[in-house]
């Protein structure tokens, strides 16, 4: 299996997101992912479906080990004994001893970093999470996040597709050891109309998805496209058949637009 190195992790690079899943369909479609070969999960307390997660990874009969796990600390639980806490409840959802990473959800100003994160490496310490990183984190707030943690952070999980330029937010990640992963990868959907990624696609046999996949894999970055479709979680995965040229990289790399962000709140930082 393809997976991304970072900071003695390592992150499966397909991995399934759950964002918007719920109940009943959430636990089937995570039951199925991993029937088909996904070791990769991606939740968070902010999407209520910790629990519907769980059960799809007890009825896929995989071994939990086999099985890498995120979740992500809603901001409003980001003082220290309030993190803790919260993580545990994420745990006693999902029914799971621990994750395998548990992330900072977004950059939370009202609390001080430095604390935050004392509490998250804290959970780490405790068996909470086996790794922790963060999540919508800028490079300033990447830098601090590093210099005030005690321990090592995997990943920075941003929003990242051909129409976003994320070099910036790459460099600082490599700079520190971490990975970057990637949702929204298709762009919620936007890229499978594109001529560029179609016209690429059609010498593979691959679809719009796939090309654009596989354009992150081959960057070293790990993607969780979230899908309901049974059949859109076969053509995710299937992306580790052929390898796309310098030149094709390029032309995609060429679709970046300054308006090209789609995830983005009242309370986002200042993006870079």
């Amino acid at each position: 299996m393809h997976v991304i190195e970072a900071n003695g992790a390592k992150i499966p690079a397909i991995g399934l997101g759950t964002w918007e899943l719920r109940g009943r369909p959430c636990a089937r479609i995570v039951e199925q992912a991993l029937k088909l070969g996904y070791r990769h999960l991606d939740t968070a307390q902010v999407y209520e479906n910790e629990r519907e997660v769980g059960e799809g990874m007890r009825a896929s009969g995989i071994k939990r080990d086999e099985i890498f796990l995120t979740t992500k600390v809603w901001t409003n639980h980001f003082a220290p004994h309030d993190l803790e806490r919260s993580a545990k409840e994420s745990l006693v959802r999902l029914r799971q001893p621990h994750v395998d990473l548990l992330l900072l959800h977004w950059p939370n100003p009202q609390v001080p970093l430095a604390e935050t994160l004392g509490a998250l490496a804290q959970a780490k310490k405790m068996g909470l999470a086996r790794y922790i990183g963060v999540s919508n984190f800028t490079v300033a707030l990447i830098e601090e996040a590093v210099k005030a943690c005690s321990e090592p952070l995997v990943c920075d999980q941003v929003e990242y597709h051909p129409y976003l330029d994320q070099s910036k937010v790459k460099a600082a990640c490599a700079e520190a050891g971490m990975a970057v992963v990637a949702y929204s990868p298709v762009a919620k959907g936007k890229i499978k109309n594109d001529a560029t990624l179609a016209r690429i696609g059609r010498f593979y046999r691959k679809t719009p998805a796939q090309v654009c996949l596989r354009w992150l894999v081959q960057q070293n970055v790990a993607a969780i496209p979230r899908t309901s479709k049974i059949e859109r979680l076969s053509e995710n995965i299937d992306i580790f058949d052929f390898e796309l040229t310098d030149e094709e990289m390029a032309q995609i790399f060429a679709l970046h637009n300054p308006k090209g962000r789609l995830t983005d709140f009242g309370f986002a930082p200042k993006w870079d």
